[in-house]
């Protein structure tokens, strides 16, 4: 029977480890939230806040900043974090939404 060389061993756990797990987003500032204020606080506000947004979008015509952080593992729970900014017309905060799993 062959055996197995250390080296592709330790390998082999590194990549069934490494593969057990996927993290997409980027961190932000989530104690800054009870900051924002609806109708208020503007586009550029919100940016000196959280940074540059992960992702940018329209919601039934109205853009939309999100912030978020996803952790799935095969191994734990997830871990999620979203922020989803919605902005009015003229550029200040109509609605958001702030959903974490921690």
């Amino acid at each position: 029977m062959p055996s197995i060389k250390p080296v592709a061993l330790a390998t082999l756990l590194l990549t069934v480890t490494l593969g057990g797990c996927a993290t997409v987003g980027q961190d932000f500032a989530t104690h800054n939230v009870d900051q924002i204020r609806l109708g208020d606080t503007t586009r550029d506000e919100v940016q000196r806040l959280f940074g540059q947004p992960w992702r940018t979008g329209l919601k039934d015509g109205q853009r939309t900043w999100t912030y978020g952080k996803y952790r799935w593992s095969a191994f734990d729970d997830a871990q999620t974090t979203d922020l989803v900014i919605t902005f009015d017309d003229d550029g200040t905060v109509e609605s958001y939404t702030f959903n974490t799993t921690q």
